[in-house]
């Protein structure tokens, strides 16, 4: 999956183990950029931020799933970049080892986030500007990131094409799914591009009127 919006680089690919989906937003100007959600596979994110000549500063996680930050620690070695995350899954990032043993998945060790992210906080990267948004019910500290001038939404694992998060892991909460996606996501703009944590992209519109689970 791959496409250049106006006014910014970006390059979304699904990483193992599980297939997360990593997303690098890179501004052409400065060429800084913003990587989100490193699942796995450091030396392939390391070597597509080369390739574009981007300059990584902060790393955005949509929440603490070892599946969505295993290889956080490396990027943060390599490129010097924040890690940045909601305060509520701290519990849940402090619990990487017991995660990765649950799914029979090499332990990498991470540093703790450098930086808290808070609900409605503007996010600006060079000529990027993100507003990170609180959308718990998957986890309780799940963040979607939303792009305005690029009319895209990374929404890691809240919302899927046809389909939301699981509810039923530490923390899950359907009835607060539900007002984040209903409150929160299906208030933007319809032809705002998705990408979810994981599978093919989807667009707002699409959702609140398809989606299986909840509907506008």
């Amino acid at each position: 999956m791959e496409r250049t919006m106006p006014a910014m680089i970006r390059k979304t690919f699904s990483v193992p183990p599980l297939g997360c989906n990593c997303s690098i937003l890179g501004d052409p100007v400065s060429k800084q950029a913003i990587v989100v959600d490193p699942g796995g596979a450091a030396e392939t994110i390391l070597r597509e931020i080369r390739d574009l000549g981007l300059t990584v500063k902060l790393v955005l996680h949509t929440h603490a799933h070892f599946d969505h930050f295993l290889a956080s620690g490396d990027i943060k070695t390599a490129t010097g970049a924040a890690l940045c995350l909601h305060q509520d899954d701290r519990e849940l990032w402090n619990m990487l080892e017991i995660q990765c043993r649950m799914f029979n998945v090499p332990y990498v060790p991470v540093p703790s986030p450098d930086q808290w992210l808070k609900d409605e906080e503007k996010i600006e990267v060079g000529g990027l500007a993100a507003v990170a948004i609180h959308t718990p019910g998957h986890t309780p500290g799940s963040m979607s990131f939303h792009i305005p001038g690029g009319k895209l939404l990374l929404s890691g694992d809240t919302l899927f094409r046809g389909s939301i998060g699981r509810t039923d892991l530490w923390g899950g909460d359907f009835d607060a799914i539900e007002r984040s996606i209903r409150e929160r996501l299906y208030t933007l703009q319809e032809d705002t591009v998705v990408i979810p944590g994981h599978g093919p992209e989807t667009e707002i519109g699409r959702e609140k009127f398809d989606n299986q689970f909840i509907r506008a």
